[in-house]
């Protein structure tokens, strides 16, 4: 209830409640046709649909952010809009900046190792990013964002259960051109953005990007010395186009590279050491882990090839083949303390080569898509368990691989009945197959030879798996829309959309179940022991879109109902194996969960030449609510399957979603000056399925500000930025190795009264922390 008063108060506050259309009109310029048509501000164009389109005809809940507007509003990389888009949750995943955790309507994952599932697909020029190991985009040579909120299985694919991101970056201008920009600010921010790009002729151009990213730590990691929380990063893009710009044909071949050499992020102990006695730091952004081996170093790269041809005046061809690389060493210490207690340093390796094919028809009533895809993705995951204190220094090293190999053919029609109404039909097929090669050693005196450890190989594999399994799923997809005039839009709509199966990379074989005799599981109850299913979602939402009072207030709502089953409940506790306490996984598909809520969106201008001829002020918001429920989590307990679903939440999913954003531009001298400022709220958030007052963030609201001044045509700015500006303290992840209850999750406490470890003897309690107060100036030239 308390929630809810304040997600009330603050929409009250904001005066218009939203969720489901955009934070600023988007005049996107996708292709010369929508370009001529979309001459109005007030038109937003997506391709949400795979098609150009204005936002108003898609029965889909979208948010989309311009380019201009994200520079505008001061937003560094992709989990900025996390904030302002409703039941929406963006963030880096706990050690690193690079590692993408993203939930949706209460749907996504936060296990990075191989064999688990995105449940939100990201998308890089049309290109599926089939990891989330480097997904955190960095915004700069944007063209938009598009979040897509539900299942997009129909033409998106396995693994956008929740929804997907699409970040669409610039076409290259037919004319020469160049664009910088410099940031500086508090932390010792210091980024550079340069752009330059040049017709060869009159078809053929060529561009790139090139970005350094630095920023000092929030803190200091006081064993080693390390900033912590700093950012250290190098960034490129380049493309080179064929055609287009009234060509028939565009061939458009792009290649872009990361590298991250920030240090580790360490987490912020949230107990004391319960051996050592080490008191928690007064800064939730220092920390004293002691393991940095291997060094951290994420790279990644790839390149694409998109090629649109339009065939006749009606049918256009395309193809979008891929290929992406990324290489990730991260040392991460759970304990957050000196000693070698609980320490995991880690290696992923992904690879991936994907194609599609597409062929359009537009012609009168008719509107279809068909298509053909195709990804080959290899993700290994190397990682070592190193409880040094205990058993003379005990290691479990672990190495996962797991191959993907996934086809499917789909198709959208859209039929327009009338003038008024549309009906839509697609479907997609998959075939899905995924084969893992498991094997866990352990290692006593010391860590893995892999990590350079001296340990020496203790006793057999506990696994040592090597199998494969398909999943074959067709997911259909329906709407009806109705427009009483052009621009309003009323729609209903049902999808259906899944996540891949697979194999728990940190699962112990030698735990499976057995009927054997000699109390060794055989190959088939070992792999029934670490796969698990697909996850399933049946959804039905209906929703209205909206240009009210000749384009001066845009509207979106939208209400939702999902169906969650065979949901994935992936994790890492504490387990025995011959004998010795160590660390494993217990991926299961543990049951149903029931998702449904509401979302409203809307920008509108609140007055125009008021205080200045030419002025505006506008008001634009967002709110969203969602009722996420367990009907049936079913766990092991002594042996028996116990379902514990009224004790369980849904993570990373906060009630209650909020922001609203007031603005104000007026001509000054002969350029143009903006002030914004927006205010997000976020309403109480589970870290984990178990309930942990350590770890999970009650409800909080952050206030941001911005003020730009922007020079005649666009040819020089400078903006002043502040984020978070009252320095809220507020967890966004975490590890959590303590003893609770299994059936209610209470947490059990010691006689110092606080609670006992599970692994390792310090007891593993440590949070992870947004980004403090900030504040930045940035300037910028194009010409």
């Amino acid at each position: 209830m308390r929630d809810f008063q304040k997600a009330i108060r603050f929409a009250a506050l904001s005066t218009v409640a939203l969720t489901g259309l955009t934070t600023a009109p988007l005049y996107a310029q996708a292709t010369d046709a929508v370009a001529e048509e979309a001459d109005d501000s007030n038109v937003i164009i997506v391709s949400a649909r795979r098609r150009d389109e204005r936002l108003i005809d898609v029965p889909i809940a979208i948010t989309a952010y311009s380019g201009e507007a994200l520079e505008r509003q001061g937003a560094v990389d992709i989990t900025d809009i996390g904030l302002t888009t409703p039941n929406t949750t963006l963030e880096s995943s706990r050690g690193t900046n690079s590692t993408l955790s993203a939930f949706i309507r209460g749907i996504g994952q936060q296990d990075p190792v191989s064999g688990f599932e995105q449940g939100v697909g990201i998308y890089l020029d049309d290109v599926y990013l089939n990891r989330p190991q480097a997904a955190v985009l960095d915004i700069y040579d944007v063209e938009r964002i598009e979040v897509l909120r539900g299942p997009q299985g129909t033409l998106y694919g396995r693994n956008t259960i929740g929804g997907a991101i699409k970040y669409v970056t610039k076409r290259l201008p037919d004319e020469a051109s160049f664009k910088a920009r410099a940031t500086y600010g508090t932390y010792d921010q210091a980024e550079a953005v340069v752009t330059a790009s040049m017709p060869i002729s009159d078809i053929v151009r060529i561009g790139a990007s090139g970005a350094r990213l630095s920023r000092g730590g929030f803190g200091t990691n006081l064993t080693n010395g390390l900033e912590n929380y700093n950012k250290d990063i190098w960034a490129a893009r380049g493309s080179l186009e064929f055609g287009g710009y009234g060509e028939p044909v565009l061939v458009r071949i792009s290649g872009d590279y990361t590298k991250d050499e920030s240090n580790p992020r360490g987490g912020h102990r949230l107990i004391p050491g319960d051996q050592s006695g080490a008191p928690v730091l007064a800064d939730v952004f220092d920390t004293r882990g002691g393991l940095n081996d291997p060094v951290q170093d994420i790279e990644a790269y790839g390149l694409a090839m998109n090629i649109t041809a339009s065939l006749t005046d009606t049918v256009t061809f395309k193809s979008i083949s891929a290929w992406r690389k990324d290489d990730t060493a991260t040392p991460i210490d759970f304990d957050a303390l000196p000693a070698v207690d609980l320490d995991v340093p880690g290696i992923y390796r992904n690879e991936q080569i994907s194609q599609e094919f597409q062929l359009q028809y537009d012609g009168g009533p008719v509107q279809a898509l068909v298509g053909f895809y195709y990804l080959d993705a290899t993700a290994d995951t190397l990682f070592d368990v190193r409880l040094f204190t205990t058993f003379n220094g005990f290691t479990a090293f672990t190495q996962a691989n797991v191959d993907t190999e996934t086809y499917a053919i789909f198709g959208d029609f859209t039929y327009d009945l009338t003038d008024q109404f549309s009906l839509s039909l697609g479907g997609r097929y998959t075939w899905d197959e995924r084969s893992a090669s498991i094997l866990r050693q352990n290692f006593l005196g010391g860590g893995s030879p892999t990590f350079g450890g001296a340990g020496v190989l203790f006793g057999g594999p506990s696994t040592d798996f090597e199998g494969s399994a398909e999943f074959k799923k067709f997911t259909p997809r329906a709407s009806i829309s109705y427009k009483p005039t052009p621009e309003h839009n009323i729609y209903a709509s049902f999808s259906q959309g899944f996540k891949g199966g697979g194999f728990d990379p940190r699962g112990v074989g030698v735990n499976a179940p057995t009927t054997n005799a000699n109390g060794i599981p055989s190959d088939d109850e070992v792999a029934d022991f670490l796969s698990f299913r697909p996850e399933k979602v049946d959804s039905y939402e209906i929703g209205y879109k909206g240009s009210l009072f000749n384009g001066a207030l845009n509207v979106a709502v939208a209400g939702f109902y999902t169906d969650y089953t065979d949901v994935q409940i992936p994790g890492s506790v504490a387990c025995t194996v011959g004998g010795i306490a160590t660390f494993c996984g217990v991926i299961s598909n543990a049951g149903k969960a029931t998702l449904k809520g509401l979302e409203f969106e809307a920008s509108g201008r609140l007055a125009e030449d008021f205080a200045a001829s030419g002025d505006r002020l506008t008001l634009s918001g967002a709110l969203g609510y969602i009722d996420a429920q367990y009907d049936e989590y079913i766990t092991n307990i002594g042996g028996v399957p116990t379902d514990v679903a009224d004790f369980r939440e849904v993570q990373n999913t906060p009630k209650w979603t909020a922001s609203g954003t007031l603005a104000y531009t007026t001509p000054l001298g002969d350029g143009d000056l903006y002030f914004g400022t927006t205010l997000s709220y976020r309403s109480t958030t589970n870290q984990f399925e178990i309930a942990n007052p350590f770890i999970d963030q009650k409800g909080f609201a952050l206030w941001d500000a911005n003020l730009v001044y922007t020079a005649p045509d666009d040819r020089w700015s400078i903006g002043i930025h502040g984020k978070n500006l009252t320095n809220k303290k507020y967890r966004t992840s975490g590890y959590s190795f303590i003893i609770a209850d299994p059936v209610t999750g209470a947490i059990a406490t010691g006689a110092n009264g606080l609670p006992i470890s599970s692994l390792g003897t310090e007891g593993t309690l440590t949070g992870f922390y947004g980004n403090p107060r900030q504040v930045f100036v940035t300037a910028g030239v194009k010409f």
